[in-house]
């Protein structure tokens, strides 16, 4: 197997807390040629300190420095910065396995896959849940894909980008971004335009990241019920574009109008591991 360039693209904002976990599960990945692309979007505390030791210490490590416009423009900037072949994302309060990385690539090189999904370790206060939806591990074609994700469109599974493996050439070539409009969603928003361009995917059902609960607290205090059904009308029409490009969209469409009653979670499997 080659060992491709993985650009792995980490928007920061104020975490100083977390930010040397994140860091150091990224600098300690069984899979090595990688860039880190370090996007700084204003911060104002002191965790500054800690991304600059990593650069002094791995030149794997870049740091980009913004303006504070959010977590849209920080991916979209670092999507811009990117040399890899693959696109992984991680948030600055969560971490990842070590072969996480590794296990993404030998999935997308082996099976010539255009995107790769995984299983996600839950983490609440002490306990740590696995939770994922596609019951499965192997290569699933775009139409299988989307009629799984029919069944719960809301699911954080679908809908967030850390927990899949983009090809760049799709994403630059499709001028895909993340929506800078939106405050919530933008990232499934992202994940359905792709989806239009991909062929086949891969799914890994072994848990490789880490999510935090406590990340998602500031931001669904921050959605009211009008901002709520703005979202899901934009959103809707992306989603609906993509059951259309496979010929589903007739055969569903009451299902398909259902994501308006969809709840954002991620309910799945729920094992408890610790």
């Amino acid at each position: 197997m080659d060992c491709p360039l993985v650009s792995i693209i980490v928007p920061i904002y104020n975490s100083e807390q977390t930010i040397e976990r994140c860091l150091s599960s990224i600098r300690n990945q069984s899979y090595q040629n990688i860039e880190i692309l370090m996007v700084n979007d204003g911060s104002t505390d002191h965790g500054m300190k800690v991304l600059e030791k990593f650069c002094r210490s791995d030149n794997r490590f870049h740091l980009i420095h913004k303006k504070n416009t959010g977590v849209s423009h920080s991916r979209n900037l670092g999507i811009k910065e990117a040399k890899g072949k693959y696109l992984q994302f991680v948030d600055s309060d969560d971490w990842i396995t070590k072969d996480a990385t590794e296990t993404f690539v030998k999935a997308a090189e082996t099976l010539d896959c255009d995107m790769v999904i995984s299983d996600y370790y839950r983490v609440i206060n002490r306990k740590i849940y696995i939770k994922g939806h596609i019951p499965y591990e192997g290569p699933v074609i775009r139409k299988k894909f989307a009629e799984f994700m029919l069944k719960a469109p809301a699911n954080f599974y679908y809908g967030v980008m850390w927990n899949k493996f983009f090809r760049t050439d799709i994403v630059k070539a499709y001028n895909l971004k993340c929506s800078e409009e939106l405050n919530w969603c933008e990232d499934f928003r992202f994940n359905l335009e792709y989806l239009q361009f991909v062929k086949n995917m891969y799914v890994v059902k072994k848990p490789i990241y880490y999510y935090v609960k406590t990340k998602g607290s500031l931001v669904t205090a921050q959605i009211n019920l009008t901002q709520t059904v703005k979202t899901k009308r934009i959103l809707f029409d992306y989603y609906k574009e993509l059951y259309k490009s496979i010929d589903l969209y007739d055969e569903n469409k009451l299902k398909i109008q259902m994501f308006f009653l969809a709840v954002a979670r991620d309910t799945g499997k729920r094992k408890k591991i610790t």
